[in-house]
C-alpha cells in the first residue's frame, strides 16, 4: 500500500494528518473547537496522533482521537500491522528487560515530565525504583501504572533538609544510581530585572536541592565503591540564549557540579554525567516576565528544533544511569534534536 493510500491511525505522524485531504481538515476541525490552529502543533508534528492524548494533560482523550481515525476511514477503525507500526518513522522507546535488575535508583522530580518518564523506565526494566516529587497524586497515579514493578514513592520536597533524608531514608543502605531531575522553569528575566524571589526559588531547587541530595547519597555509593549519577542540565547550561538569568546560571551550576563531581570520584568507581534537554513536551512551563527578555529570548527560539517526547529524554538518562553508560563520566549530552550543533 502507497503512503498516499495508507489508513490513517493513532501512531500517524501529525505532519501526515495534517497533509492528508481528508485527515488534515478533520484535525484542523478539532483545534478550532479549542481555539487553536494546526501552527499551534508545529513543535510536534513529528509525533504520532495519539501522543496528543498524554501531551494535553487529561484535555483531549483516547475517544476523540479514536473518533478522528473513524471518521477518517469512513467509520472503520483500521488495523495497524506490526510491521507497519515498526516502520513509523516516529520514534518508539524500546525497552531492555533486566538492565536495572537488582539496582536501587533515586529519581527525583518522578511525578511528572522526564522524571516520571526516567522512573517508569527504569521500574520496567527490573530496578528499585525511588520516586520522589512534591505531589502526592502525581506519584499515586505513576504506582497505579506500574502494578507489577518495584516502585517507592516519596512524597518529599529536595530543597528542604526533611525532604532529602525521607528519600534517603526510604533507599536504604544500598544506592546504586540517582537520576537528578527535579527543576523549575524561571520567568525569562535578564539579570537587572530578576527579583530576589525568582533567583532563590529556581537555585532552591534546581541547585541547592541537587547539591544536598547527591552529598547525601554519595557516601552511600563510596561505601560500595560503585555509582552512577545523571543530572538534568539543559540546553541553557551551555548557552546563553536559551532561558532567562536565574535558570541559565542553575544549569551552568549543574554543569560545574557534574564536572566537578566527576573528576573528584570516577576514580572511586562513581560515575558522573550530565544530560541537556532541548525543548522537551513536559509540565514546566515558560513564561516571559520581561520585555528585553521576550525580545532577545524570544528570536533565539526561532531555531529552535522540534520538541521531544519525555520518553526519550529518559531514554538518554537510562543509557547513562546504566551499565551501557560504562567508561563516561564527566560528560554533558546534549538530547536536544541538534539544537547545540547550530
Amino acid at each position: 500500500m502507497s503512503e498516499n493510500t495508507r489508513p490513517l491511525t493513532g501512531r500517524t505522524s501529525i505532519e501526515e494528518w495534517l497533509a492528508h485531504p481528508v485527515g488534515g481538515p478533520l484535525l484542523a476541525g478539532m483545534l478550532a473547537q479549542g481555539g487553536q490552529d494546526a501552527s499551534s502543533l508545529a513543535p510536534v508534528k513529528s509525533f504520532p496522533l495519539e501522543r496528543l492524548v498524554a501531551l494535553s494533560q487529561g484535555k483531549l482523550p483516547q475517544a476523540a482521537i479514536d473518533g478522528l481515525v473513524l471518521q477518517a476511514n469512513d467509520g472503520v477503525m483500521p488495523v495497524v500491522e506490526a510491521e507497519e507500526a515498526s516502520a513509523s518513522s516516529a520514534w518508539a522507546e524500546r525497552i531492555t528487560p533486566g538492565r536495572f535488575d537488582g539496582q536501587t535508583i533515586i529519581v527525583t522530580g518522578a511525578g511528572s515530565g522526564i522524571g516520571r518518564a526516567t522512573a517508569s523506565r527504569i521500574a520496567r526494566e527490573g530496578g528499585r525504583v525511588i520516586a520522589a516529587d512534591i505531589s502526592e497524586a502525581r506519584l499515586a497515579e505513576l504506582s497505579e501504572e506500574l502494578p507489577e514493578c518495584d516502585v517507592v514513592t516519596v512524597v518529599g520536597d529536595i530543597a528542604k533538609p526533611e525532604g532529602v533524608a525521607a528519600i534517603v531514608g526510604a533507599a536504604g543502605e544500598h544506592v546504586h544510581g540517582l537520576a537528578n531531575i527535579a527543576g523549575i522553569m524561571d520567568d525569562m528575566t535578564p539579570l537587572h530585572e530578576v527579583s530576589d524571589e525568582v533567583w532563590e526559588r529556581v537555585f532552591s531547587v534546581n541547585v541547592d536541592g541537587m547539591f544536598r541530595l547527591t552529598r547525601a547519597v554519595l557516601p552511600l555509593m563510596l561505601a560500595d565503591g560503585y555509582g552512577s549519577i545523571v543530572n538534568v542540565a539543559s540546553e541553557a547550561g551551555i548557552r546563553g540564549s536559551a532561558a532567562g538569568l536565574a535558570y541559565t546560571a542553575s544549569k551552568h551550576a549543574v554543569v560545574g557540579m557534574t564536572k566537578s563531581s566527576a573528576f573528584m570520584y570516577t576514580p572511586k568507581g562513581i560515575r558522573v554525567n550530565a544530560v541537556a534537554p532541548g525543548p522537551v513536551a513536559t509540565n514546566i512551563q515558560a513564561s516571559f516576565a520581561s520585555e528585553l527578555g521576550q525580545e532577545r529570548i524570544g528570536f533565539a527560539m526561532q531555531v529552535l528544533p522540534g520538541v521531544a517526547e519525555a520518553i526519550q529524554l529518559a531514554a538518554s538518562i537510562t543509557f547513562l544511569l546504566s551499565h551501557d553508560g560504562t567508561n563516561v563520566s564527566g560528560a554533558i549530552l546534549p538530547s536536544d534534536g541538534g539544537w547545540s550543533a547550530l
